[in-house]
């Protein structure tokens, strides 16, 4: 069950739900920055600059923390995000370096 946040175990991550999240050309460009950067980094969701209405960035970041790519901590006015790296390497070897390899450079 996930925890308050909406955060789903390790465990209780669903393959499919990962593969969903990061098949979003801007879910993936999300992901593929935070792995340009070194871990544990947080960033709120305004740092990506996505050309979405606020709402929509929103809803990318919420698909992303309920398939368990991101841990979102809220600060009262505003949440930051951190790659769970470490738990997705866990439960999905190897995911992570696949996508630093489509990832370009720089987007």
């Amino acid at each position: 069950m996930p925890d308050e946040e909406g955060h789903p175990r390790p465990d209780e991550m669903d393959l499919r739900a990962v593969l969903h999240a990061l098949a979003d050309p801007l879910r993936f460009a999300v992901i593929a920055q935070f792995l340009r950067e070194p871990e544990d980094t947080p960033h709120t969701c305004a740092y990506f600059r996505l050309p979405v209405s606020k709402s929509t960035t929103s809803h990318h970041f919420k698909v992303m923390r309920e398939a368990g790519l991101l841990r979102m901590v809220d600060h009262g006015n505003s949440r930051s995000a951190t790659l769970r790296a470490r738990e997705l390497d866990a439960r999905f070897p190897g995911l992570l370096d696949l996508v630093r390899a489509e990832a370009p450079a720089e987007e």
